[in-house]
């Protein structure tokens, strides 16, 4: 890894980090899942950096607009500070699924573009999500993989295709964090 790239944990958002709510288009109806706050905590004092990736067609659907998204992730945001957790970086993808984009999940176009943005390290890196489009857009990168069985967790785990794209099925970002942890290379454990 060169001195100027970064371990990165690609983070899904609804489902992984907030409760899972169809389309949510409220900033005050979110909520932080048990167990995220410490999963993250975890991932930062390792010195990852953490970068939410989130399909969010209601914007195509014309359900809200990017103003409405943003202050869904400022609320997000301010929830996680409060918490001394920072999100390094915010990637969305506004398209509707059968538009055809590069962005949206499974394809790998956010952690592209935010690995471009950020100077992130692949190969040191990870996805972790509560559906299986999360997951295979963390293959197609070429990052390892965590499926989370919060949000759609459980029943996408059930898929038979999820055997070609998840690495490891936990129950939470608390179980997320400490695999990644362990998986850190001793090397840089001893640079903490």
């Amino acid at each position: 890894m060169s001195d100027t790239a970064r371990m990165t944990v690609f983070l899904d958002r609804d489902g992984t980090i907030n409760q899972e709510k169809h389309h949510l288009s409220n900033p005050d109806d979110l909520e932080l899942l048990p167990g995220a706050v410490a999963g993250l905590r975890t991932l930062k004092r390792h010195g990852f950096l953490l970068v939410v990736v989130t399909n969010q067609s209601p914007i195509g659907r014309g359900l809200f607009d990017e103003k409405r998204l943003a202050e869904i992730h400022d609320r997000l945001a301010k929830l996680l500070r409060d918490e001394q957790v920072e999100i390094d970086g915010w990637y969305y993808c506004p398209h509707l699924p059968d538009e055809g984009c590069q962005c949206r999940k499974p394809e790998a176009g956010l952690l592209r573009q935010a690995q471009h943005d950020l100077g992130i390290d692949f190969d040191t890196s990870w996805i972790v999500g509560d559906k299986l489009s999360d997951v295979q857009a963390g293959r197609r990168a070429g990052v390892r993989t965590i499926l989370v069985a919060t949000g759609y967790g459980q029943q996408q785990n059930n898929l038979p295709e999820s055997a070609e794209c998840v690495d490891y099925f936990v129950p939470s970002l608390v179980e997320a964090a400490e695999a990644i942890v362990q998986d850190i290379p001793s090397h840089q454990n001893a640079n903490q």
